[in-house]
């Protein structure tokens, strides 16, 4: 079976690592095409709304698409030229501030014993020239010849000849020309996909999904509704904080506060580093302005205290997770596509991962896309506390937990969580791939959990080695360590008639476990909850045990359909022994195995609950007015 198998798994792991190496090939080599494409893709996103409210105010498809498109392309013009009018202005004036510039790297070149002074590469040499005219000029210093004499060298610069007309504009037109080039495909298939845009959609959903065409349809609506939200949120959250590091450094008497702005809203499509880049550009302009340190302070200040409150406050209420994406697969995304694409795969990062894990949460085949890169959980509650069991890390179960019972209640956590948790172990011990040592540290973070969330932490006392999945184990355990504070009885017998829920479990010894959690859940509720097992209830009590102590009876199987039977028989005693109590039924069958109750019908049972939570609430009901703990 194993060599069938391993025949079957690996030619198409094989066809698996040369379908990858191809996509990677094509998007590598052929980048000078997919860029632009993707671009105007990525723009048609933004412009769609746009050209959609366009046709409602009764305009016809081409014109709507044409104006939108006019739009974008003047805004773009308008910020080039917002940059290069502010950067010819700021390389006009650095000049003025070369001295401050030349006595500030000398402070910190003396702050660092020299390790400034001493950089090499581009960096060096723009030091070594704001540095050297401060230290005796550039000018040509005199030479001592061997024979004593002493001789000025002469300096020879060697120009090149002056540019004819036409080679001149040559040489301009090939430096402009391929960003010329990239930006005119770019808006030549934006609009073709603007305008075809309706054609566009139905051909994806012909390809995605056409025999379930509602479905279909459903999934490409949402996510191009989700993507286009997106994309205009960030564009608006950008020229937001663009306009506040504008207005701000304009208050602060920064000069080229605008350009400032302008590279906040642009390099801000870049994740997590772009607006520092901004931020440490603009730092260093007000360094070299100012003969003081004030001005580059408060200019690092107002740009932390901008990223701040736009990241932690507008951003999280604004678009808050709606992009799906983890934050470790942003930073992923943006090192993968700044290899393949360079710059641009860097700005295109965000948007084409997000395209992607919108594509792997509707299209089956892409669902790995969602799991690798998408915010949603790989792994369920229940599986996370299983996983986290199996490697003994209670600390972490607790920690969850405890920020899940922020909303949530013990009840609501133990059915939803604790109780399929179980569930997965008693699967694996049944299957017999469970080792011993992975068993031991099951039982020992499960008796963590439930004691830390039950509000009896123990610790520190030395834990018996026992099964949890065989289930008596953990369930007598918790029960002696109960005990062991509240006494054999588990509590005083001079407390009031009617004050006590008594629980019994049934059947095998996961009963028992599950019967100790209902009564942790009801003693933190305030509720004076004992146990016992039905075998127990042919031992002898003490005299002073009296039966009009007990309220409710809560009988607990986690076998309901094998216990059916024992349930009914169960039932039956408790109205004979105890007939003033209200009997109730707790049933709790695996979550994955589906068991049909409709069989297991008690109509001596006054309630029957199918949960913690139901149970609780049922509980407090038939107690409410009564005194407990």
């Amino acid at each position: 079976m194993s060599d069938s198998l391993t025949s079957r798994t690996l030619p198409s792991a094989v066809a698996g690592l040369v379908g990858t190496a191809t996509v990677l090939a094509l998007l590598y080599f052929g980048r000078d095409v997919l860029i632009p494409i993707t671009l105007a893709f990525i723009l048609s996103f933004l412009i769609a709304p746009f050209v959609r409210a366009l046709r409602h105010l009764g305009l016809g498809q081409t014109t709507s698409v044409c104006t939108g498109v006019l739009v974008v392309t003047v805004t773009l013009l308008a910020i080039g030229a917002v940059i290069v009018q502010q950067v010819g202005v700021m390389g006009a004036s650095l000049p003025k501030y070369q001295d401050t510039i030349a006595a500030k790297i000398e402070t910190l070149d003396e702050l660092t014993r020299g390790t400034i002074g001493s950089l090499g590469g581009p960096a060096g040499q723009l030091i070594e020239h704001f540095t050297s005219d401060s230290v005796g000029g550039s000018g040509a210093q005199p030479v001592q010849l061997s024979d004593g004499s002493v001789k000025t060298p002469v300096l020879v610069e060697i120009h090149e000849p002056a540019l004819k007309p036409f080679q001149l504009l040559a040489k301009i037109v090939a430096s402009v020309w391929p960003p010329l080039e990239t930006a005119g495909i770019v808006f030549v298939v934006l609009i073709f996909v603007l305008l075809e845009h309706e054609s566009l959609r139905d051909r994806f959903i012909r390809l995605a999904g056409g025999g379930d065409l509602r479905a279909t349809t459903i999934a490409v609506n949402d996510a191009g509704e989700r993507l286009s939200r997106f994309f205009i949120s960030q564009f608006l959250v950008n020229m937001a904080t663009g306009l506040a590091v504008w207005l701000g450094l304009g208050l602060l008497g920064l000069g080229q506060a605008l350009l400032w702005g302008t590279m906040t809203a642009v390099l801000r499509f870049i994740p997590y580093v772009g607006v520092w880049m901004a931020a440490l550009c603009a730092t260093l302009l007000a360094a070299a302005v100012d003969p003081g340190w004030s001005l580059a302070l408060m200019t690092l200040g107002l740009f932390l205290a901008v990223e701040i409150i736009v990241a932690q406050t507008i951003e999280p209420k604004l678009y808050g997770h709606t992009t799906g994406m983890s934050p470790l697969s942003v930073v992923v995304s943006a090192i993968f596509w700044s290899w393949i694409w360079g710059p641009v795969g860097l700005v295109l990062s965000t948007p084409l991962t997000l395209c992607l894990v919108v594509a792997g949460r509707y299209i089956r085949a892409l669902k790995v896309l969602e799991i690798m890169f998408g915010e949603l959980p790989a792994l369920t509650m229940p599986q996370n506390f299983y996983q986290r069991a199996l490697s003994g890390d209670a600390h972490e179960i607790i920690t969850s937990a405890k920020r899940y019972m922020q909303h949530k209640s013990l009840a609501e956590y133990c059915d939803g969580v604790l109780l399929p948790a179980l569930h997965l172990a008693h699967f694996d011990l049944k299957d017999s791939t469970i080792t011993p040592d992975e068993e031991e540290k099951v039982t020992s973070s499960v008796i963590s959990v439930i004691e830390a969330l039950s509000g009896n932490p123990k610790w520190w006392k030395k834990r018996k080695r026992s099964s949890v999945l065989a289930g008596g184990g953990i369930g007598r355990q918790l029960r002696e360590r109960r005990i062991s504070d509240t006494g054999e009885w588990q509590g005083s017998f001079d407390v009031p008639a009617g004050s006590v829920v008594l629980s019994i479990g049934l059947g095998t010894g996961s009963a028992e476990l599950a019967t100790e959690i209902l009564v942790r859940i009801l003693r933190e509720q305030k509720i004076d909850a004992r146990s016992m097992s039905y075998e127990d209830l042919d031992k002898p009590t003490p005299p002073e045990a009296s039966p009009e102590l007990v309220s409710v009876v809560c009988l607990v199987s986690v076998n309901p359909l094998q216990d059916c039977a024992l349930m009914t028989q169960a039932l039956a005693r408790m109205k004979h022994d105890l007939p003033h109590c209200k009997q109730f039924a707790l049933l709790l069958p695996s979550p994955f195995e589906n068991a049909d109750l409709k069989t297991c019908v008690f109509p001596a049972a006054d309630h029957v609950s199918r949960s913690y939570d139901d149970a609780l609430h049922s509980l407090q009901k038939a107690m409410k007015g009564r005194t407990t703990l």
